[in-house]
C-alpha cells in the first residue's frame, strides 16, 4: 500500500549550493542588491505545490514556515522555534546565517544589513500588505529602496521548475456540506451588501472550496483547488481557475451563476469593475491584488474575508460528518495505541516505522483521502520539539524509558481529524507522570469551561495553562486552532492562544484543545482532542446563557501516565466519563485483542 508521507529529507544543503549562484545572477540582471523569499505562495497556503516551493529551491529548507533574504555577498535563513534543528540539516551554514523569525527578526536584520542606496526586490504576489509595510519601513530606515518586481527572479532562474498542478476539481455532496452553494452565495452576497460594497475578492482557496461546495487536490494534506474568485452582492461568482480542472459534471454543479475564467483573465476582468467598491482581506490577499484593484480604479474596502466566519461555524450536517469521521479515526487510533502498548514496547521500532504503521491503519479504512498534515512522530528528545518532523536524518528509536508523542490526522470526505496522544515506552518516571497529569488538568479545564457570548479564545487560553503555571511551567505554542471539514486542519479566524484575538467563539466552530509540556533534550507531552462550540444554554440558578465545548475526538488517554492523586474528584470523573464514552462509541468498531485492550484502557481510575 502506497504511503502518503515522505520521510526522506527532500531539501538539503545541495539546493542552496546549486541554486544560490543562479538566483544571484538573476538578481544582478534586475539590478538588485537583495531579494526577499517568503515561504508563502500566491495563495497563502500552509502546504504548497512543488512548483511554488521557492524557498526550498533557494535554500534547501522544507519546513512550513520560514523566510530567507539573499544579498549579493551574504544571506540569512529565518525559522521559528519548530525548525531550529531541521534548518541545520537542510541549509548550508556557509551560505546562510541562521536567524529566528520571532521578535521582528526579518525587519531587524534588514535594518542592520541593508546599506545606503541598495535595492531590495520582492514579489508582490507573495507578501501581505501588512508584512510589506513593516519590511518597507525597515529598508527605508537603513537607507535602501524596496522594489516591486513583475517577474520573480527565482522563477527565471529555476530551469527545471515543476509544472503547475492540474488536478480535477471534485464536488462536495450537499448532504455533507449541509447547504447548497446557491444558498451560500446568496448569504455571502447579502453580507457584502451589508458592508456597502459591490463585491468581494476571495483569494483563499479554502473559502472558495467551501462557498462552491467543491474540493481539489492541488496541494498535499488539504483538498484545495487553487483558484481566485470575485463574488458579487447578487451571489454571482467569477471563478479564475485552470479550465482543465473543471469537468462537465462540476460545471453543471456550479451552474450559470458561476462564470469560469482562466487565471490570466483576472486583471482584464477587474478593469471592467472600475468605480465599484470591492472588499479584500489584507490577511489573506497579497499586496499584488491590492495594487491591481487600485490600478483599475476600484475603491478597496479592507475587511475580513466574508466567508471566513460562515465557513468556521459548522452546520448540523458538518458536525454530524465530523463526528462520524472522528469515530472512524478513533478506531484507527485505538488500534495504533494497542500496537504501541504491545508490539512497540520491544524497542525494535523507530519514529518512521511507527508513523507508517499509523498511516497504514488509516488507509485500511478504505476512505482516507490524505493525511491532514505530516505526522509528528517524536520519541524521547525529539518529542521535546513541539512540531518535530521526523526524517531519515533525525529518526529516534522508541526506546525503553522514553515517552513517544504522536500528533496526526486524516482527511476524510466527511471530516478532518487531528489528535495527539503521548505513550510511555517501558515504565515512565514519576516526573513524566507528574508533568502529563498537569497537562491533563489543563486539557480538562478547557474541555469543561462554560463561557458567555463574545468570549474569544484568548480569554480562555490561561485555563489550559493554569496547572502548569502553578508549578512554574508553560509551553510555547498555541492551545487551540480552528479545523475545517474536509478542508484545512489549521483554519482561522478563531484560535485559542496567548496572542490577542478578537474573533468570538461561535456555535459550530471546531477548535483543538492541546496543552503540552516539553522537557528539552528528554521528552515531550501533549494531549489533543478536537471540540466544537455548543449553543448557549441556561445554567440552573444562573443569569446568562453560556456556551460550552463538545469533544469529538475519541481515543484512550494513557492511564499509565496519570497520577490520580493530583486530580480533583471532578477531574477523575471527567477522565472516567470520557473513557466510558470512548468504550461505548469505539468498542463496537474494534475486535479481538484490541477490544480487550480498549476495555481495560477505559476502565475507571
Amino acid at each position: 500500500m502506497k504511503m502518503i508521507q515522505n520521510f526522506e529529507v527532500q531539501g538539503g544543503p545541495a539546493f542552496g549550493q546549486q541554486n544560490l549562484p543562479k538566483l544571484r545572477a538573476a538578481m544582478a540582471g534586475k539590478g538588485l542588491d537583495g531579494f526577499l523569499i517568503p515561504h508563502e505562495d500566491e495563495y497563502q497556503n500552509e502546504y504548497l505545490p512543488d512548483c511554488n516551493e521557492r524557498l526550498m529551491w533557494a535554500t534547501g529548507f522544507t519546513g512550513s514556515a520560514g523566510a530567507a533574504i539573499v544579498m549579493k555577498d551574504k544571506a540569512a535563513m529565518f525559522v521559528d522555534g519548530r525548525y531550529v534543528i531541521q534548518v541545520r540539516s537542510q541549509v548550508d551554514e556557509n551560505l546562510f546565517a541562521y536567524k529566528r523569525l520571532e521578535d521582528r527578526g526579518i525587519t531587524t536584520w534588514l535594518k542592520e544589513n541593508v546599506k545606503q542606496g541598495e535595492k531590495i526586490g520582492y514579489d508582490p504576489r507573495l507578501h501581505s500588505p501588512a508584512a510589506l509595510k513593516a519590511i518597507g519601513e525597515a529598508v527605508d530606515l537603513a537607507g535602501g529602496e524596496l522594489i516591486s518586481l513583475d517577474i520573480n527572479p527565482i522563477d527565471e532562474a529555476w530551469d527545471d521548475r515543476p509544472a503547475e498542478p492540474i488536478t480535477p476539481v471534485t464536488i462536495q455532496p450537499e448532504n455533507l456540506a449541509g447547504e447548497s452553494h446557491t444558498s451560500k452565495r446568496e448569504r455571502i452576497g447579502k453580507a457584502i451588501a451589508g458592508r456597502n460594497a459591490h463585491a468581494a475578492l476571495i483569494t483563499a482557496p479554502a473559502s472558495i472550496a467551501w462557498l462552491l461546495n467543491i474540493r481539489g487536490g492541488d496541494v498535499m494534506c488539504t483538498p484545495l483547488p487553487l483558484s481566485t474568485a470575485i463574488i458579487s452582492v447578487d451571489g454571482h461568482v467569477d471563478l479564475f481557475i485552470k479550465p482543465e480542472k473543471m469537468s462537465d459534471a462540476v460545471r453543471t454543479h456550479l451552474g450559470n451563476a458561476v462564470t469560469i475564467h482562466t487565471e490570466a483573465e483576472f486583471s482584464g476582468h477587474i478593469d471592467t469593475l472600475k468605480g465599484q467598491k470591492i472588499m479584500a482581506d489584507p490577511s489573506t490577499s497579497s499586496a499584488w491584488y491590492f495594487d491591481q484593484l487600485k490600478t483599475s480604479g476600484i475603491e478597496v474596502i479592507k475587511a475580513q474575508d466574508p466567508i471566513a466566519i460562515p465557513k468556521a461555524c459548522k452546520n448540523a450536517a458538518e458536525i454530524a460528518g465530523t463526528t462520524e469521521a472522528h469515530k472512524r479515526d478513533g478506531a484507527v487510533i485505538t488500534r495504533f495505541l494497542y500496537w504501541l502498548d504491545t508490539e512497540a514496547q520491544s524497542g525494535d521500532y523507530n519514529e518512521i516505522q511507527a508513523a507508517q504503521v499509523l498511516e497504514k491503519l488509516r488507509h485500511e479504512t478504505g476512505v482516507l483521502k490524505d493525511l491532514s498534515f505530516e505526522t509528528i512522530s517524536g520519541a524521547g528528545s525529539n518529542g521535546a520539539l513541539c512540531h518535530y518532523r521526523v526524517s531519515e536524518a533525525t529518526v529516534n528509536q522508541l526506546s525503553k524509558g522514553d515517552l513517544y508523542l504522536v500528533d496526526s490526522g486524516g482527511q476524510y470526505a466527511d471530516g478532518t481529524t487531528d489528535i495527539t496522544r503521548t505513550v510511555p515506552i517501558g515504565q515512565p518516571s514519576e516526573d513524566m507522570k507528574r508533568m502529563n497529569t498537569l497537562v491533563l488538568k489543563g486539557h480538562i479545564a478547557l474541555s469543561v469551561v462554560r463561557f458567555p457570548k463574545g468570549t474569544t479564545g484568548s480569554n480562555l487560553d490561561a485555563l489550559a495553562r493554569m496547572a502548569l503555571w502553578a508549578q512554574g511551567f508553560d509551553y510555547d505554542h498555541g492551545t487551540g486552532h480552528g479545523v475545517g471539514v474536509f478542508l484545512g486542519v489549521h483554519e482561522g479566524p478563531q484560535r485559542i492562544s496567548k496572542a490577542p484575538n478578537t474573533v468570538a467563539l461561535k456555535p459550530g466552530m471546531i477548535v483543538s484543545n492541546e496543552p503540552g509540556f516539553y522537557k528539552d533534550g528528554e521528552y515531550g507531552i501533549r494531549i489533543e482532542n478536537l471540540q466544537y462550540v455548543t449553543d448557549a444554554t441556561e445554567i440552573p440558578g444562573g443569569e446568562r446563557s453560556m456556551h460550552g465545548f463538545e469533544y469529538v475526538t475519541l481515543a484512550p488517554i494513557h492511564k499509565g501516565l496519570i497520577n490520580k492523586d493530583m486530580l480533583t474528584d471532578d477531574e477523575v470523573k471527567w477522565v472516567n466519563d470520557y473513557h466510558a464514552r470512548v468504550w461505548t462509541e469505539i468498542g463496537p468498531r474494534v475486535d479481538g485483542k484490541v477490544k480487550e485492550w480498549l476495555k481495560e484502557s477505559c476502565e475507571a481510575i
